[in-house]
């Protein structure tokens, strides 16, 4: 953002100013920030370190180099409560009934559809085990599902999206199954982006998953945007007449022969520009990059959004205001548990669609308190932005991706999270990655996690200015990613206080790997058989702060002490 308005006017929706952010910082770091963003007494010197990037970034917040801006990731910008939406609409009184004998999917479909109608509402599910043959699809905005907690009541699956929609074969070819990677058993998306997504996938015209439709042309421009710098909160456009507080716009910035966007995004200089970008179908596929955010003002031709820009705005590459698909938000799932039938987990990329939670083409929605067991992958992110994901769970016979963020899904929020230990061994065939990140996806945060199984899969396709915080893991998977997906890294990944139970390396320690990326307060890790090395050639410009020493960082939670500010 501009001087004048980062040391005065500051965020005017939060309320928070430069003064302000100082004073909030220097009780953070003398301090430790609880769940509830309060600052609990200093701990003695002996016992807590701040690190100079903290200090750092305390003066320069949206524009540090190495640290991402995360303090508005997640639902509302971080709300810590979610609303309830009356009226309630009882799943019995539309046909479920518990017992597990009969498929109670159709029933709580037509509540769901009923509460759509009514303009929103909640579908609430009492205790006990209800069968499900279908998918559960909430489609429409302002509609809550709602058991009666996730040892309460259970939803049991019985049949994988194979059976339920068919193959869903790769847009970019081969024998893979796209279930490894996308669509759920409780799937919340837009109604008529769900419909086409579905039928694409039976007519076998691979799609695109995005904002933009199946071929990504569905969207039309509003207004071009004048060149800006990454951290702005306002941008200057040419027509606002299209624009108006309150609307979700998509921000589209299309990279130019010289691949300087791509660039840009990994942190620019000589590196980047050695790197080899036009064999790298896969990532150049996800560009433009397409970045959702709601307007809070229009004055003029200066329009004021909700979080600060994520990269420069260039003339290059045609920066643009536009349309999207219809988006969901302000829509949920919580408490409850999805079983699905246990079965023996498929070959790597051969699932069958025993999946879990995804959230897709969704705005500013949420689960919370939601445990998936016996699924081929636990929750995903597919093009979903701003969304929470809290008290999350992955248990059972074992997952090929427990968590799931792609296809450029942005400033997201995975907090309180448990992968519990796999319950039968893997086969030698099948693949366990963790909590995955890939596909230009930027500015989310996983914190607070504990991963009995799995690793910090950066899955290539280049993802950016994202944080991993507050994470207890026991780093026994492998990371994945095509090599037409391009780097493991772009710039600003940040690793703040990671306990590395069994000591093996592999993506914890990312100084080496990751341009312009932080790495504090990580456990002593040792290199195994899946080795790395970094994608871009001369000096990173990385950081390396109390490495060895994850209990003395503070403030222990990177997104906790940002959200303090």
């Amino acid at each position: 953002m501009s001087e004048a308005h980062d040391s005065k006017s500051g965020d005017r929706s939060t309320g928070l100013t430069r003064r302000g952010l100082l004073g909030s910082a220097a009780a953070v770091a003398a301090g430790v920030v609880t769940a509830g963003g309060e600052t609990a007494a200093a701990a003695p010197a002996a016992q807590g370190q701040v690190p100079r990037l903290w200090r750092e970034f305390t003066r320069h917040p949206y524009t540090h180099p190495q640290i991402p801006y995360v303090g508005r990731a997640g639902f509302r910008g971080g709300a810590v409560r979610f609303p309830h939406r009356p009226p309630v609409f009882d799943a019995r009184a539309f046909g479920a009934m518990a017992g597990g004998t009969t498929d109670s999917a159709p029933a709580i479909n037509r509540a769901i559809a009923a509460a759509g109608r009514a303009g929103g509402g909640t579908v609430s599910i009492p205790s006990g085990t209800f069968r499900i043959d279908d998918v559960i699809r909430v489609g429409h905005s302002n509609v809550v599902l709602r058991g009666a907690g996730s040892g309460r009541t259970t939803l049991y699956a019985t049949r994988n999206l194979t059976e339920l929609i068919g193959a869903y074969g790769s847009r970019y070819g081969g024998d893979k199954s796209s279930w490894s990677w996308a669509g759920g058993l409780v799937w919340l998306a837009p109604e008529s982006r769900w419909n086409s997504l579905v039928a694409a996938i039976r007519a076998r015209t691979w799609p695109f998953e995005g904002w933009t439709g199946n071929r990504r042309d569905e969207w039309r421009p509003l207004t071009g945007v004048a060149p800006a710098r990454q951290g702005s909160w306002t941008v200057t456009v040419t027509d606002p007449a299209g624009l108006r507080p309150g609307a979700l716009v998509l921000l589209r910035l299309a990279d130019d022969a010289g691949h300087t966007l791509l660039e840009h995004m990994a942190g620019g200089g000589p590196g980047t520009e050695a790197y080899y970008w036009d064999d790298k179908t896969k990532l150049t596929s996800y560009v433009p990059y397409e970045w959702p955010v709601r307007v809070t003002r229009v004055h003029g031709h200066r329009v004021t959004l909700e979080r600060p820009l994520p990269l420069d705005v260039r003339e290059e590459w045609n920066p643009q205001l536009t349309t999207h698909v219809p988006e969901l938000t302000g829509a949920g799932v919580e408490g409850l548990t999805l079983e699905a039938v246990e079965s023996a987990q498929q070959p790597h990329l051969l699932d069958k669609g025993h999946n879990g939670v995804v959230l897709q083409c969704a705005y500013d929605c949420w689960v919370d308190d939601v445990t998936v067991r016996h699924v081929d992958n636990g929750f995903g992110l597919v093009a979903a932005s701003a969304c929470t994901l809290r008290r999350t769970r992955v248990a059972g016979r074992g997952s090929h991706h427990p968590y799931f963020c792609r296809e450029g899904s942005h400033d997201n929020l995975i907090e309180d999270f448990v992968i519990e230990e796999r319950t039968v061994p893997g086969r030698p065939d099948t693949q366990l990655h963790g909590i995955n990140v890939e596909g230009l996806s930027s500015y989310n945060v996983w914190s607070r996690g504990d991963m009995r199984m799995g690793t910090f899969d950066s899955h290539r396709g280049m993802p950016f200015a994202n944080v991993r915080t507050d994470i207890t893991v026991n780093n026994n998977g492998r990371h994945g990613g095509d090599a037409s997906a391009g780097p493991l890294f772009g710039a600003r990944f940040t690793h703040w206080n990671i306990r590395v139970t069994n000591g093996r390396a592999g993506l914890m320690k990312i100084d080496a790997l990751a341009p312009y990326s932080a790495t504090v307060g990580v456990d002593e890790v040792t290199e195994f058989d899946q080795i790395d090395v970094p994608d871009f050639p001369g000096d990173l410009h990385t950081r390396l702060e109390l490495y060895g020493a994850p209990g003395a960082v503070r403030p222990r939670n990177l997104h906790e002490a940002q959200r303090a500010l």
